[in-house]
Parts: C-alpha cells; sequence; structure tokens
C-alpha cells in the first residue's frame, strides 16, 4: 500500500510539472477490467464500435506483461483517463510498476493514454517512422477531431506524445529485449496498416500482440492502408507460433487462422472490386453502389468504416495501376 501511495504521490508530481492534468472525478469513473490470457499476459478489451462520447474512446485493445521486474504494456488506449484506468487496474494485479510501453503504431485511439503512463514514470517505445505522424498535419487535425467528438474524455490538456526511444529496424531484423527473467520480440510490420506498425512477442508464453493487423469479429478500419503489404505482413504472422494472439480490436484468439480469415477475406474483396472498378475507369460513386457487400453488413463497424475503407483503397488500386504493380 505504502507502495502505490508513494507512486500516485510521485504520478502527481510529474503530472502538474509536465502540465498534464488528470481526469476529473467524474471521468474516474472509467473502470477497466483486464483478461488473463496466459500465466503472465493480460489485455483490455475495446468496444467493437468506432470512438464515440458513449462508449469513452474504449474501442480499441490494449496489454500488459508482468514480470519479476516491472510491466511492459502495449499500447495506452485512446484518452488519457483511459491510460490512467489502465494503470489502476495493473496496480490490482501487480506491485510491479509499469516500465515501459510498446506503441503498436500512432493512430490516435492507441496513443493518447500515454499521457498517464509517462506521468507514472514509464517509457515509450515506438517505431521510428511514427516520427512521421507526429510532424504531419493529420496529428493535429485528428486531435482536433477527438477533442470535439470525445470531449471531456479528450480536452485541451490532450498530447501526442514523442517515443523516449524510437526503434530503428534498418537491417530487417527484430529487436529482442528482456525484463524480469522474460524474453520478447518487438517485430517490425511497417507500412501495412500504418507506416510504423510493430508487434510484440512475449516468447515464454507465446503470445502475440498484432496491434491493428489482425481484427477479430469486426470490419478492420483500413482506409489507405496498404493493403498488399497487410496481406503479406498476415502471410508472416503466425512465422512465431504464437498460442494466443491479442488483435488491436476484438477478442483475443487462439484459433488464429480461422479468426484472421475475417480480416484477410475483407481486404481481398476490397482489393478485387476497387481494383476491378479502376481497371474498368469506374468512378468511385457508381462501384460503391454496385458491389455487393451483404457477406460483410452484418460485422460490427461496417457502418461507420467501409465507405472510408473502400474509397482508401479505390485510390491505392489507382495508385498502383499507375505505378504498374
Amino acid at each position: 500500500m505504502a507502495y502505490i501511495l508513494q507512486r500516485g504521490l510521485a504520478a502527481l508530481f510529474v503530472c502538474m510539472t509536465l502540465g498534464f492534468v488528470p481526469a476529473s472525478a467524474d471521468e474516474t469513473s472509467i473502470a477497466l477490467k483486464p483478461i488473463q490470457v496466459s500465466p503472465h499476459v493480460y489485455y483490455f478489451g475495446g468496444e467493437s464500435s468506432m470512438a464515440s462520447a458513449a462508449n469513452k474512446g474504449f474501442m480499441s485493445n490494449a496489454g500488459f506483461v508482468v514480470t519479476e521486474d516491472g510491466v511492459v504494456a502495449f499500447d495506452a488506449l485512446g484518452t488519457p483517463a483511459l491510460g490512467e484506468a489502465m494503470l489502476t487496474a495493473i496496480a490490482k494485479i501487480t506491485d510491479q510498476p509499469v516500465k515501459r510501453v510498446i506503441v503498436s503504431h500512432y493512430h490516435a485511439d492507441h496513443i493518447y493514454g500515454l499521457q498517464a503512463f509517462q506521468a507514472a514514470g514509464a517509457e515509450i517505445w515506438a517505431h521510428t517512422k511514427g516520427q512521421g505522424y507526429l510532424h504531419s498535419d493529420i496529428a493535429q487535425e485528428r486531435l482536433e477531431q477527438r477533442r470535439a467528438d470525445l470531449a471531456p474524455w479528450v480536452n485541451e490538456n490532450t498530447r501526442v506524445l514523442p517515443a523516449d526511444r524510437w526503434l530503428d529496424f534498418a537491417d530487417g531484423k527484430k529487436i529482442p529485449f528482456t525484463m524480469g527473467g522474460m524474453h520478447f520480440q518487438i517485430i517490425d510490420v511497417s507500412g501495412a496498416h500504418s507506416d510504423e506498425d510493430i508487434m510484440l512477442f512475449v516468447e515464454e508464453d507465446k503470445v502475440l500482440f498484432a496491434g491493428d493487423l489482425y481484427f477479430t469479429g469486426r470490419v478492420p478500419f483500413v482506409g489507405d492502408a496498404d493493403s498488399k503489404a497487410w496481406l503479406a505482413a498476415l502471410d508472416s504472422m503466425l512465422d512465431a507460433d504464437p498460442k494466443v494472439v491479442v488483435p488491436g480490436h476484438g477478442a483475443s484468439s487462439t484459433n488464429t487462422k480461422e479468426d484472421m480469415a475475417l480480416t484477410r477475406t475483407y481486404l481481398e474483396y476490397l482489393r478485387k472490386e476497387m481494383g476491378a472498378a479502376v481497371e474498368d475507369m469506374t468512378g468511385f460513386e457508381e462501384a460503391y453502389a454496385s458491389t455487393d457487400w451483404s457477406q460483410f453488413e452484418s460485422y460490427p463497424a461496417f457502418e461507420d468504416a467501409n465507405r472510408i475503407n473502400a474509397y482508401g483503397q479505390y485510390l491505392v488500386m489507382e495508385r498502383e495501376s499507375l505505378e504498374g504493380k
């Protein structure tokens, strides 16, 4: 108890120093319950929908690994309040502090909680290509959109944080590290869902945190991602032979090939239909209206994401056509 109180006071001091104001009393009503998938690994499972005020921005997954010398977290969820709620829930599982947060990619629903972890003294690790997002117009535009749509969970005090360590995969190799006697591999899958995708494999428990390369039970958000690279990443995702895969969205999976099928089938269908439209020089509106989407319409997030995905992939297929891919 003394440790938790001391840690809380230290975190409050850091918060004040950094200008990060913790959630108000009303906001701390968020309570997260971790789901255990192996002896050392837990995750928090968000709703299968898009971010909204109704779900308080909790629509993605994040997880953590408890070792004898600290906790490794994977992602930080989509609001500072959710990041705080993660820390509170983790403290109920272990007295070990969160020492490191691995960022799967710099999309809003995975990173706005980083403020809480930084304030608690955790070190942030992310792919070096994430630096491009930090300095982009879209980062500020998305933050403003989230401040409008997710108030008060995302507000004027919410910031996009850089990593303390930018991971360079220039040699194409995995980046291993150990903590508390446990062995981890950070895997570069950049250029698929985002420019800076990484996954985390926990060797002792054979658990793979896949980030947004893998969705279970819902339509993935694709946008203008490189769907060809994404499909290639899916082909090699299970090389580590994981017993459990924790996706960026949806329930954890032990039937990995079967559960991966929705993401794969959806990507292949987008490429097939939008590619045919581009080849026939059919405009997007006509192509979208004439495409049979019935096999995906019943899945969560279809209404919110499908049109955006289709348009993004229409542009991708146009680009591939022009580049002769």
